[in-house]
């Protein structure tokens, strides 16, 4: 769709149209109009390099504002003939929150990985893929210790069921709930959470902890353990509403746990005697003495020992208990949200102690009954998505090492939406019906202290919203919202007492650190790069480190191709004027060319101030390196676009990090070089700190250059006779002459030369362009897509056929044909290599990576998937540090291919003269279709593990022809999941990877009870056939 005006109507339709909130979000957009229309909006067709600026072109149709968090949103803007439109919907639409995205986008595209590997760690990142995130207990998955699967009998149907059971089982006649051991593991958490909680919480904690379900069974038996735990009721009898608190021995039974009173923490001891509740002066002398000397400011904690040293006795115990004793000659800050035990003391100066003691008595005890809830109410910790790579919307950044953001999705965002209903709805109640009595939630507090919690209405007075006093003034009150992440300055009138049904959600707006630019957090450009690319912003985050702050990589899916925003920030600090000069009709002599790729791209190095000075600091980097001899360079955390230094032929090079294949293999890409490689972590060094700025600062000394006027007939892409060509008459050359013909601006950053092998570049006639011109460099064998389809006759005697002008759907048609196909004859070597054994009448583990329908599926035996992984990451090695030539790939012959970014073990299904190879995936079952220069000899070396896909079809019910519906629904239970396989059947073949298993799957992931697949596709199929 490129005509503009079509487009326009169909983006006013979109906007429009919209029921779930004034506007959409300009990263919604993109997917509101493909929805419609099935296209993306084309800004690049239209002429603009990004869907922003294509909207901002168009002020009759889309109107762009930002939101209060930041975002950015897109509104139809109102003509004559749209106004009717816009009133229809506007009454159908519901109020939306100020403050945060009215449509959040959950459906991220997530970053592209190796298979089996999401990140840097193996066992971990192994386990994730294959479970899809859903792995619970009950599932034998030990990646490097496998035990074999319990199976029991049915006495029923007498056949057998498997039975995975947690590695602490502990029978006893109730199933496997042990009450001595749950005891146990609820008195350890009451002593890590000696505040209580909420017994609701209870189970995920549990979880959490012990990385085992709560039973079912504990939550009634709780009430009775009363040595181990207190439960009151302090709302309701609601269960939902219980606290949980450590034993209470020494007291004896009463009936105040059902009398709704504040969240207070139990004591397991008698009740101190009461403290002073004034100080003495000498006391309160000392004390300001000791506040004067730190002017800004003394954390409370350190107070007792500063004092002992200082005035030679303890301080009173008291004092930190009741820290509201200092409040009238010093000021109290809590800093710690989720900690208020942790104070800052300031000292006052004489107008405010003079002003304070002027407080009348009430004023002083509200001040000290807030301190007192404020100690002992509690806000549960926000725990990071089990995910690797959340949906976050970004906020505010004074630096990079404290990011603020908050998690999309259920039980973040979406819970944060149902709490601030429910608080408007509470405190709008309050207002309303103050007849009742109950005016505590629905008035002003009579006082503020800082850091006290607090329900604040919003400027706009549309919402309610969680709140800490960050300080106080005459009449108005700063206040930072704590889900959220920014502060503001209301009147006091707009706060009101927090009730604590809100308490129980953790606050949203949390912290994280970008990885790589831990040294550069406060940098001007850093900070501005950073506000202009995401802040406001839903982005994806990449969780490295899952620490108090979590260091992660925020990467931008909005657009067509994924922008990593730490490198982009990082890239901020170059310095412009070191870069390559480049003028459209100017000539270069002394050009080295340092690679040609397969596509005929050229990547040269001109002399320039840059080159000169990172050959400097190259240098002496390695004298660096020869002069500390220490591990502590070697990269310890790798990541996407993380840059650090690697040795290309005996000098060390400055490389980015492009992609990672567990925790050993990575690609990276020579900056200065246009080099791509694959290599061992152990290979990388960090950048001494000495030459980091320096380092950074340099833009890549490499120009990304094509011949200009050569144009490729046919598919467009180079023949390897083409390439190989022009790497011989100047790869690594340094005598090059290159001619400016033309710049290619947008992203790519393409130049287009003239390339000259010395020199002369005078003479046009002498440039590589004219001689491939010249030349039949480009002329392919032939012109139409022609395939060599093998076929049997009744005699089974080989024959050929040749299908031509199969048309533009050729591609998909061969790979149709030879899905279907038998196998050739294989000559003897190619038995080299082997199908994983399987013996009869065994049951086995299994991760099913391809399903079609329950009649062809392909399984992975469990045992060996970690010897896949090593195979894998050394194929990658070997293959991508070897300069070898490509083969004529053969029909029926096994290879070693490259499938996007790994090397996989093939068999040739099929070539086709166009230069494409139809392979099958011998581990993985899988059909590709890929270029012939991507297929290598498959060496003695990576042929002694066995193969390790098998198909297989589902026993236990009738072969048929499978409809859609019953194909997804099958595809929906086993796909990309581990199970358990039990061997019914063997169907042996004349190749290994002909061979057919018949097999009953068995889901065991849940711990109540096993799923037998083919009783699922059975009750589907009698379902169909009684609906027929």
């Amino acid at each position: 769709m490129t005509d503009v005006e079509l487009m326009k109507r169909m983006l006013r339709a979109v906007l429009a149209a919209n029921k779930s909130g004034p506007g959409v979000s300009l990263s919604r957009l993109q997917s509101e109009y493909k929805a419609l229309t099935g296209e993306q909006i084309p800004h690049k067709q239209m002429g603009h390099a990004s869907l922003d600026a294509l909207l901002h072109s168009m002020p009759s149709v889309v109107c762009m504002e930002r939101n209060r968090a930041g975002e950015m949103v897109c509104f139809a803007s109102v003509s004559g003939e749209t106004a009717h439109v816009a009133k229809l919907v506007a009454r159908q639409r519901t109020s939306k929150k100020t403050g945060q995205p009215q449509m959040v986008n959950c459906q991220m595209r997530v970053k592209p990985a190796a298979p089996l590997i999401l990140n840097g760690r193996v066992c971990v990142c192994v386990c994730v893929c294959l479970c899809g995130g859903a792995w619970k207990k009950g599932a034998s998955l030990n990646l490097f210790h496998l035990t074999p699967t319990n199976f029991k009998e049915n006495a029923v149907s007498g056949k057998p069921k498997p039975h995975h059971y947690p590695k602490d089982y502990n029978p006893s006649p109730g199933g496997n709930y042990n009450p001595q051991k749950v005891q146990g593991r609820i008195r350890e958490m009451l002593n890590k959470y000696s505040n209580g909680f909420w017994v609701s919480k209870l189970p995920q904690l549990y979880k959490d902890l012990y990385k085992q379900d709560l039973p079912s069974e504990a939550i009634k038996d709780l009430e009775h353990w009363t040595h181990i735990c207190t439960v009151e009721k302090p709302c309701s009898s609601n269960p939902n509403e219980l606290l949980l608190y450590p034993s209470k021995p020494l007291t004896t039974p009463s009936t105040t746990t059902m009398s709704p009173r504040p969240l207070t923490t139990p004591s397991s001891s008698p009740s101190p005697p009461a403290s002073p509740s004034t100080l003495s002066p000498d006391l309160r002398q000392k004390l300001g003495e000791l506040l004067v000397k730190y002017s800004n400011g003394l954390w409370a904690h350190a107070l007792p020992k500063l004092y002992l040293d200082t005035y030679k006795t303890k301080l009173p115990k008291h004092i930190l208990e009741n820290l509201s004793l200092l409040s009238d000659f010093c000021t109290i800050e809590y800093p710690m949200l989720d900690n208020p035990k942790r104070a800052i003391l300031y000292k006052r100066t004489r107008e405010e102690e003079n002003r304070n003691r002027r407080e009348s008595v009430e004023e002083r005890r509200a001040r000290e009954e807030a301190g007192r809830r404020l100690s002992t109410q509690t806000v549960p910790p926000l725990l990071i998505p089990r995910e690797e790579y959340p949906s976050v919307l970004v906020g505010e950044a004074a630096n990079t090492n404290g990011v603020i953001l908050r998690y999309i999705g259920e039980g973040y965002s979406q819970a944060q939406e149902a709490l601030e209903d429910k608080m408007r709805e509470f405190y709008c109640c309050q207002d309303n019906n103050t007849h009742t009595g109950d005016k505590k939630s629905g008035t002003p507090l009579a006082s503020l202290t800082s850091g006290q919690l607090a329900a604040v209405r919003t400027e706009e007075d549309e919402e309610i919203l969680r709140a800490q006093v960050t300080e106080v003034m005459d009449d108005k009150v700063k206040v930072y919202y704590v889900d959220h992440g920014f502060s503001e300055v209301i009147s006091k009138a707009k706060v009101f007492e927090l009730h604590e049904k809100f308490f129980n959600l953790p606050f949203q707006a949390t912290k994280c650190q970008l990885a790589g630019l831990e040294p550069f957090c406060q940098e001007p450009a850093v900070l501005k790069k950073f506000e202009s690319m995401a802040s406001g912003k839903i982005l994806l985050a990449e969780i490295l480190e899952r620490g108090q702050t979590p260091l992660v990589v925020l990467y931008d899916t909005s657009q067509d191709d994924d922008v990593n925003v730490n490198a982009a920030c990082i890239k901020a600090l170059q310095d412009k004027t070191l870069a390559s000069p480049l003028q459209v009709n100017s000539a270069y002599m002394n050009v080295a060319v340092r690679s040609v790729c397969s596509d005929g791209t050229i990547y040269c190095q001109l002399p320039s101030r840059g080159l000169a000075k990172l050959t400097e600091i190259l240098e002496k980097a390695e004298a660096y390196f020869h002069s500390q001899v220490t591990s502590e360079f070697l990269v310890s955390r790798p990541f996407c676009g993380k840059g650090c230094l690697a040795r290309y032929k005996g000098k060390w090079s400055r490389v980015e990090i492009t992609n990672l294949h567990g925790s050993r293999v990575l690609d990276i890409l020579f900056i200065d070089l246009g080099v791509q490689a694959s290599v061992e972590v152990i290979e990388l060094r960090e950048v001494p700190p000495p030459f980091l700025r320096d380092l950074i600062a340099i833009p890549p000394q490499v120009v990304k250059c094509c011949l200009a006027d050569v144009t490729v007939s046919g598919v467009g892409s180079w023949t390897p006779d083409a390439v190989q060509w022009v790497r011989d008459a100047v790869l690594n050359s340094t005598d090059c002459s290159v001619k400016i013909a033309k710049l290619d601006e947008t992203k790519l950053s393409v130049a287009h030369v003239y390339l000259f092998p010395d020199k002369n570049f005078q003479d046009p006639a002498r440039s590589l362009n004219r001689q491939m011109a010249a030349s039949d460099l480009f002329k392919h064998r032939g012109d139409h897509c022609s395939q060599i389809i093998g076929t049997l006759d009744k005699d089974g005697q080989q024959k050929k056929k040749v299908s031509n002008n199969l048309g533009s759907d050729c591609i998909y048609k061969c790979i149709v044909l030879y899905n279907i196909l038998t196998f050739d004859q294989l000559p003897d070597q190619v038995f080299l290599t082997k199908m994983a054994n399987i013996e009869s009448c065994h049951n086995m583990d299994i991760y099913v990576s391809v399903a079609c329908h329950p009649g062809h599926f392909v399984v992975q035996p469990w045992r060996d998937m970690y010897k896949l992984v090593v195979l894998m990451e050394e194929m990658i090695l070997y293959y991508n540090k070897t300069e070898e030539k490509p083969l004529k790939g053969e029909k029926n012959q096994i290879y070693a291919a490259k499938v996007e970014n790994n090397w996989h073990r093939v068999l040739v299904k099929g070539v086709l003269t166009n230069g494409l190879v139809s392979v099958y995936e011998l581990d993985y079952g899988k059909h590709e279709l890929v270029s012939g220069t991507q297929l290598r000899p498959l060496i003695q070396e990576f042929r002694q593990l066995p193969f390790q896909g098998i198909t297989a079809q589902l026993a236990g019910v009738k072969p048929r022809q499978w409809s859609e519906e019953a194909s997804i629904l099958f595809r929906n239970h086993v796909e990309k999941k581990p199970l358990v396989a039990q061997l019914e059947a063997v169907q042996e073949a004349h190749h290994p990877w002909e061979r057919k298993l018949t097999v009953f799957l068995v889901d065991t992931s849940q711990e109540e009870r096993d799923i037998w697949v083919h009783d699922i596709m059975a009750e589907f199929a009698d379902e169909l056939t009684k609906e027929v």
